[in-house]
């Protein structure tokens, strides 16, 4: 994409404060020399940069000190091509293999516990040079059982520690591992086996192996099945027990798995990562080693993470790892900079990871939106079970925490004695409850978070740092944290990493675009979505608006595939709107705004209710806030069924409302809403309205309830 009106802006490796440039001059060549030539003129473009940057080597002296694959271009489809790499003067560090990242790690952090697994209600640990020897000894196995030269080794289930020794283990054996969502159809499965030319599937349970037996026999180059939980209820030929699976790589020499390791090459594949497919059909994200490496380095530390033997980082891993933000938060910054990650149960988000974090307290962590949303109406929950006196302490406590961390929260300034009297009085209690006495960083990312959310945990005195990224940049692009935070921004752009802002409107919004180390190699076996997603001169198109504070902080403004375009011509991004809706009315679960094409907008709407604890399906009935909130009402209902075909003259009205308040504030006709209804049901991953990190699905959404859709427009 091209554009006459764009904003660009940088920051260097060493620093975190970003410094505005100009955009790349030419385009990334199509040959080694004049991709050489490309470098050498960004090198001479920054050449008159402070003193500091003095005594850093050349882009030359970093290409000509580590081996590299050839590589004609910034980009490729194929799982066995190479990559040249975007080393600029911003960011020279030494491009290195995963298996290089985790022998430093070992060799600094090798006595260290790195991974804790619950078994019989204890808490047992392994070391980091043990992680390490059982990646090694899962490598030679997935040898033995025939895995080929950037074929994948598939993973199904759970997070565990044979998760990470699969995934790990996978890398140094030469393949290319790839995550499966634990909640997929047999079908989905069968896609991504397939497309990444899986040779071994590694399944968690009897549950997940039958979705691949299923499928097995549409899969060409299956060889081996392995199952890590449980005994094997059948025996059938190439069906492992994660035991017997261990063993069989035995015999296979040092010597032979050490060549495929030291033939791997930083600017290769060795992750795919794919798409959760909320807009088609999922997409296989080829990741390099130095995407990899060189963003478990410098986004991690952009969150201010530390390394251990400054002071060890712990966490719980929970969420799904086939996504990129669990997958570099937990395994492969862990493994960069020495933390000791916590398996929680796969009941976690039933109820259990509470409990959890009680018994772990780790010192950061990351929930997307979904699960700061389901864990603050929770929180609500208790507050309002609360005898009088104590209700009204903590509704004090935590409206002075809001408003001194809403005046606080742009300036470095100390903190006022009234937030710190709140704080021990009521609001550490409050944290403690919850598995956060001694958690200091607090991390949302994978979709916007709502700024209700936002404020409520301010009024706890948590900040929750906003990361921004796509699975496309290996995750986070851009960085929240304690030194770099700002309201309803996603942070500045990570060290060492470039953006710019294209087609940029009169108000400076425009497509936010990314440059740097951590952009991904292609779309395996894509050519055309591949060079949709990045433009002619390597930059990747996010596909999402937003506009850049004087310091550097972005703000996203909405997707342009979102982007509602009315019958009369309106651009409407909805997400501000749905957003208002669920502030303005308690009651409300999800929000969907419709309008595309339409003469005006019309609005989907779902209740909060409680979930099958098994299952997690949306049940019929109210959850405790909105049977509180029909009760205020003067409504007896404690059923969605109760409320929904407007049965419910109260909450109707009660709904109407809120609607009308939300249309006052509108900035246009055009951006009101006509016209809603309430679902049967809330939306779900079961349901297929959300995607595997509780994402919207919209135009699953859209198909689903076509006919209410079709009825607010033809009534």
């Amino acid at each position: 994409m091209s554009s006459s009106n764009e904003t660009t802006g940088t920051a260097d490796c060493n620093k975190n404060l970003p410094c505005h440039e100009e955009k790349l001059e030419n385009s990334p060549a199509a040959s080694v020399e004049e991709f050489m030539t490309h470098l050498r003129k960004e090198r001479d473009k920054h050449s008159t940069e402070d003193e500091s940057r003095k005594g850093k080597r050349s882009i030359e002296e970093v290409l000509a000190s580590v081996s590299l694959a050839p590589a004609q271009s910034l980009w490729t489809t194929d799982a066995s091509g190479s990559v040249q790499l975007r080393i600029d003067e911003s960011c020279l560090e030494e491009p290195i293999t995963v298996h290089q990242m985790f022998r430093a790690s070992v060799e600094k952090y090798g006595k260290l516990s790195a991974l804790a697994t619950k078994k019989k209600d204890k808490w047992e640990k392994i070391t980091f040079s043990e992680y390490y020897h059982c990646c090694r000894a899962a490598a030679k196995s997935f040898l033995k059982l025939g895995l080929e030269r950037f074929h994948s080794v598939a993973i199904l289930g759970f997070n565990s520690a044979e998760w990470f020794f699969s995934a790990v283990g996978a890398i140094f054996a030469g393949g290319i591992m790839t995550g499966i969502y634990a909640t997929n159809s047999p079908e989905a499965c069968l896609h991504v086996a397939h497309d990444s030319r899986a040779n071994i599937i590694v399944v968690e349970n009897q549950k997940q192996l039958d979705k691949i037996l299923q499928i097995r026999d549409n899969l060409p180059h299956l060889k081996a099945i392995v199952q890590y939980c449980g005994p094997l209820e059948t025996k059938l030929p190439n069906l492992y027990s994660w035991e017997e699976f261990m063993a069989v790589g035995l015999d296979v020499p040092d010597k032979e798995l050490d060549d495929i390791i030291a033939s791997e090459k930083a600017n290769q594949c060795c992750a795919l990562i794919y798409t959760s497919g909320t807009t088609g059909k999922p997409k296989g994200v080829m990741l390099s080693h130095d995407n990899i490496t060189w963003t478990a380095h410098h986004a991690s530390r952009a969150g201010d993470m530390q390394p251990a033997d400054t002071k060890q980082e712990s966490l719980v891993s929970y969420l799904p790892l086939s996504h990129i933000a669990a997958q570099i938060y937990d395994l492969w910054t862990g493994i960069q900079w020495g933390e000791l990650v916590y398996f929680a149960q796969p009941d976690a988000l039933k109820g259990s990871l509470v409990s959890t974090l009680r018994e772990v307290n780790p010192s950061s962590h990351m929930g997307v939106p979904r699960v700061w949303e389901k864990m603050m109406e929770k929180i609500k929950e208790g507050i309002a079970q609360c005898g009088y006196m104590k209700k009204k302490l903590v509704m004090w406590a935590m409206s002075v925490s809001l408003e001194a961390n809403q005046k606080c929260a742009n300036k470095d300034e100390q903190k006022p004695f009234m937030l710190l009297l709140a704080d021990s009085l009521v609001l550490q209690k409050l944290r403690a409850e919850l598995g956060f006495s001694r958690c200091l960083k607090f991390f949302s990312g994978a979709a916007p978070i709502a700024s209700e959310t936002v404020e409520f945990f301010l009024g706890l005195n948590i900040l929750l740092y906003e990361a921004y990224g796509m699975s496309e940049s290996t995750g986070p692009h851009f960085m929240s944290g304690p030194k770099a935070y700002r309201l309803q921004s996603c942070g500045r752009v990570v060290p060492g990493c470039k953006f710019k802002l294209a087609d940029t409107d009169t108000e400076g919004i425009g497509e936010v675009c990314f440059w740097g180390r951590n952009v991904f190699m292609g779309f395996l076996n894509m050519e055309d979505k591949t060079r949709e997603a990045l433009d002619e001169e390597g930059w990747l198109r996010s596909g999402d608006l937003g506009k850049a504070d004087e310091d550097g902080f972005l703000y996203i403004t909405g997707r342009i595939k979102e982007l509602i375009i009315t019958a009369g011509g309106e651009n409407i991004p909805p997400v501000p709107i749905e957003d208002a809706v669920k502030k303005e009315l308690p009651i409300i679960s999800n929000a969907m705004l419709i309008g595309d094409k339409r003469k005006f907008l019309s609005m989907l709407l779902t209740l909060k209710c409680t979930c099958n604890t098994e299952t997690l399906d949306p049940t019929d009935d109210l959850s405790l806030e909105a049977v509180e909130c029909c009760q205020q009402l003067g409504s007896q209902a404690t059923k969605v069924s109760d409320i929904v075909g407007g049965q419910d003259k109260a909450v109707h009205q009660y709904i109407q409302e809120g609607i009308d308040n939300v249309n006052s504030r509108a900035t246009s006709n055009a951006q009101r809403i006509q016209k809603w209804a309430i679902l049967g049901k809330d939306f779900s991953i079961s349901g297929g309205e959300l995607g595997p990190t509780m994402k919207l699905r919209r135009p699953v959404v859209l198909d689903m309830y076509r006919s209410q859709i079709e009825s607010f427009y033809t009534e």
